[in-house]
């Protein structure tokens, strides 16, 4: 059938909110629909070009972020050490690895999460779960969990403020090599981490200053002073999507111009269902998750649909296996593709397929398994003579408690309730998330 932005509402659709003030919206709908678009669609093709390079392993991707953004926990702080912490990352692969790194942000977005169950009961009191901030609140009442659509319009503020401030910070000086040991967060700077950083630090300062000599700084390169974090999120919620959608008159495709990458979870990829309806038609690179459900030839349909003229950098295959799953399910994957000749940027997440609960109660991923997907990954790849494009992580740049393990911070499960302030999911500190970018640094 022919595609429009709202064709999604014919198909099944899952993970959804349930309005029941339908008047209120559609009149939210039809306000986001009036709004300027939050990224330019000329952005997204940028970006489409970057991850074919990745395809191609010319560069890298390193993407990352928030498990899932807050209302109550937004502001400049936050923001800036988030990005201190991708820029630290971006250096040391890119010091590593020489290639380009492609920095792509879970953020100014990343509102909506699936769940594994509708409901959540408490001391024997049920409600309907927690499914981001753009849809209800986390706290556990019957009013904080209703469904609210109006939050969409808050959403699309706070996304809006994220990404001028992004733009600020990374065109404005905090992104120029001079600044390299500046990037290194306070409560890391000194531990073993920290330290390992602050010595290649000094080695591109040595750098910079015999450019320098040479007449080559940061006043007449802009490449030296800025760069560019790309935006992404899963685009769960359809309603604030299609909202979001506009035509680039500069080559007449839709585009969602709520985000530069938007991708399909694990949980709504059903080739029938609401989202790859969606995802079809528009032209911003996207991805999808890809779990140990998905079986071979599942997979090359679903490229088909959603990369149908096979474009090199259009789709990136997140792959979210699980360390004690990826060598018996990934393979076969991997060899499908490949046999295909189809055109896929491959990315690990080892973040969604860790998830343990600790003995002391709360839901947590143990670094060592993280380490063990990603490393599993590589091998994998270099088996079989492809190319293993970038990473995913769920990751702030906080000094918080929520994975276990690491030699840099050795949390243990007693420590998780000391700094646990996730919204959902467990994420990877600063000082967890650099031991494992020199660590890639090592294989890339």
């Amino acid at each position: 059938m022919s595609w429009t932005p709202n064709s999604w509402r014919e198909f099944p659709i899952k993970q959804q909110p349930v309005y029941k003030n339908h008047a209120m919206l559609k009149s939210v709908e039809a306000e986001l629909s009036s709004y300027p678009p939050l990224i330019f669609a000329a952005e997204a093709r940028t970006l489409k070009e970057k991850l074919a390079m990745a395809g191609r392993g010319e560069a890298f991707l390193l993407q990352g972020g928030d498990c899932a953004e807050s209302f109550a926990d937004f502001n400049a702080p936050n923001i800036k050490n988030f990005l201190r912490l991708m820029l630290q990352m971006n250096m040391i692969l890119m010091y590593s690895a020489g290639k380009p790194v492609i920095k792509v942000g879970r953020i100014a977005g990343q509102f909506a999460k699936p769940r594994s169950g509708d409901f959540e009961e408490i001391a024997g009191i049920s409600l309907p779960s927690y499914r981001g901030d753009i849809i209800n609140s986390i706290e556990f009442t019957t009013e904080a969990r209703e469904p609210d659509a109006s939050r969409m319009l808050k959403a699309y503020n706070q996304s809006a403020a994220t990404l001028n401030l992004i733009r600020a910070f990374l065109r404005g000086g905090l992104a120029d090599l001079s600044r390299v040991h500046q990037w290194n967060l306070e409560f890391i700077k000194d531990n073993s981490l920290g330290k390992k950083y602050d010595e290649l630090s000094s080695k591109i300062d040595s750098a910079m200053k015999f450019m320098s000599a040479c007449g080559i700084d940061s006043a007449v390169m802009p490449q030296l002073h800025q760069t560019m974090l790309y935006t992404s999120h899963e685009a769960l919620l359809l309603n604030y999507e299609e909202a979001l959608t506009r035509k680039d008159t500069d080559t007449d495709e839709w585009y969602d111009c709520s985000s530069h990458m938007i991708w399909i979870g694990d949980r709504t990829r059903g080739l029938s269902d609401a989202h790859i309806e969606y995802f079809r038609g528009i032209g911003n690179p996207i991805g999808c998750k890809v779990g140990p459900s998905m079986n071979p030839d599942e997979l090359i349909e679903l490229i088909h649909v959603l990369n149908p003229k096979n474009e090199e950098g259009k789709l990136n295959l997140i792959v979210r296996m699980g360390a004690s799953k990826i060598a018996e399910y990934f393979p076969p994957l991997l060899q499908k593709v490949k046999e295909s000749g189809l055109n896929v940027v491959w990315s690990c997440d080892p973040m969604h397929g860790n998830v343990e609960k600790s003995s002391s109660g709360y839901k947590t991923r143990d670094f060592d398994n993280i380490l063990s997907e990603v490393k599993q990954f590589f091998v994998i790849h270099k088996s079989m003579g492809t190319v293993p494009a970038g990473i995913h992580l769920e990751m702030t740049g906080n000094d918080v408690t929520e994975c276990t393990g690491s030699q840099s911070c050795a949390i243990t499960s007693d420590d998780l309730s000391s700094r646990y302030h996730t919204q959902c999911d467990p994420r990877l500190n600063a000082s967890q998330a650099l031991e494992l970018a020199f660590m890639l640094g090592d294989i890339v």
